[in-house]
């Protein structure tokens, strides 16, 4: 099966990878960068707005958003305005999901990374290298766990979170929408939404009303 990757960058290359050992055959990449369609080595290069027209006469090609940024990859995801079951999910071979987890539409799991019983994610959810999320735990659309990033068991990861490289959320903890947790940080209280925490323990550094991340 076919697969456009949305989004032409580092990030797009990882990307890339997973897809291939899933089976899909990549058929190009759309990027803003790209002011007019080439194809280049047998692969399209073109702006976003070509997506859609390989789309109509592909039926079964599948799309993946691969923008780190989380505000950025959901507000593509509404620019393009496709059909969920249009977005492929990407689990590495070496990750580990368990079969009582669910992962939402257009989730992308990298290598060595585990996802335990009872936990549901999101739909877009990069749940990056070596990063675990333990059992019973709910991630909203559009997060990020970094690498090498713990959630111990029973957290709950809100709307647009990014938990940086090597962060852990404590037991029961929530980090509520478009939080960011700083790379190293232990979160062992409640992060409201929209807040920077960092250091260990955990306290809040940018406040609601000031973060740059905050979507209506």
């Amino acid at each position: 099966m076919k697969l456009f990757i949305v989004g032409h960058g580092g990030h797009s290359k990882v990307i890339a990878d997973v897809a291939i050992q899933n089976g899909y055959e990549i058929a190009g990449y759309v990027d803003d960068k790209y002011e007019i369609e080439t194809i280049e080595n047998e692969l399209i290069l073109g702006p976003i707005s070509a997506l859609h027209k390989y789309l109509k006469t592909e039926k079964e090609t599948k799309v993946v958003i691969a923008i780190g940024h989380n505000a950025l990859r959901q507000a593509m995801m509404e620019t393009l305005a496709l059909d969920k079951n249009r977005y492929a999910t990407l689990i590495h071979s070496n990750s580990w999901i368990s079969p009582q987890s669910e992962l939402g539409h257009g989730s992308v799991v990298m290598a060595n990374a585990v996802i335990q019983a009872g936990s549901i994610i999101g739909d877009h959810v990069i749940i990056n290298t070596n990063a675990i999320v333990e059992h019973d735990s709910a991630i909203g659309n559009f997060v990020h766990i970094a690498p090498s990033a713990t959630l111990t068991g029973m957290t709950t990861i809100q709307t647009g979170v990014q938990i940086g490289a090597s962060a852990t959320v404590l037991p029961g903890k929530t980090v509520g929408e478009w939080a960011i947790v700083g790379a190293g940080a232990t979160v062992i209280h409640d992060i409201p939404m929209y807040c920077t925490a960092i250091g260990v323990p955990a306290k809040i550094k940018q406040k609601e009303g000031d973060s740059i991340v905050k979507r209506s």
